[in-house]
């Protein structure tokens, strides 16, 4: 659900808020290597910000979400707690992107992409805290590398399996983000906020049952 989101975002943004994206922050990089080559301001401060503001949700995530401890539950409290961050920053991003609409301008198109990019930073935190190596919502390079040298080993498929669905959940989510920007412009925040409340609802309702724990001890 996380990375639905993710591809979500990612889509809206590159469509609706300035050509930048809210997570891929290397598909960013290279965008701000374009624009200083071809001198395009505009594209630069778009993915310059869109770089910073990730930067600092990372921070804040970091900080509530803490890190990997040997003695966590199979969901940690302080990553639903990083999430509610999250959820708060989407909110300000519906209240912002509603204000604003028939047509945004491309100061508060910026604002926008400047809040959803935090808002994915803080996520990519608060995944981080599971302490699993090669875990992620947002950054999935390393996934699809990760499933294609499985495929290439002849991994069985019950080991690949997860690493095929967040890929497929990815694209699924820029797939529907991509219609709803273009097609049903003003419902693009839902699509952020749904699926994010529903991962946040139901990760509380396993911190309340009695859990496993997990330990990284051999």
């Amino acid at each position: 659900m996380l990375t639905f989101l993710t591809g979500c975002a990612d889509a809206v943004g590159f469509l609706s808020l300035g050509g930048a994206f809210s997570s891929v922050m290397t598909g960013n990089m290279v965008l701000l290597g374009l624009a200083a080559g071809r001198g395009e301001a505009d594209l630069a401060l778009t993915s310059g910000c869109a770089i910073v503001s990730f930067i600092a949700g990372v921070l804040a995530g970091a900080r509530l979400a803490g890190s990997a401890q040997p003695n966590d539950p199979v969901w940690p409290g302080r990553v639903t707690r990083a999430l509610v961050l999250e959820l708060l920053v989407f909110v300000v991003f519906l209240v912002v992107w509603e204000l604003n609409l028939p047509n945004h301008s491309e100061h508060v198109d910026l604002a926008l992409l400047m809040l959803s990019a935090a808002a994915l930073g803080v996520q990519s935190s608060a995944v981080q805290r599971f302490g699993v190596p090669g875990l992620s919502s947002t950054y999935l390079t390393g996934t699809l590398t990760s499933l294609i040298a499985g495929v290439a080993a002849r991994t069985p498929w019950r080991g690949l399996r997860p690493k095929a669905q967040v890929l497929a959940a990815l694209m699924s989510g820029a797939a529907v983000g991509a219609l709803v920007a273009v097609h049903l412009s003003a419902w693009s925040p839902a699509l952020l906020i749904a699926p994010l409340v529903f991962v946040i609802a139901v990760s509380s309702r396993m911190a309340q049952e009695p859990g496993v724990e997990v330990s990284t001890a051999p």
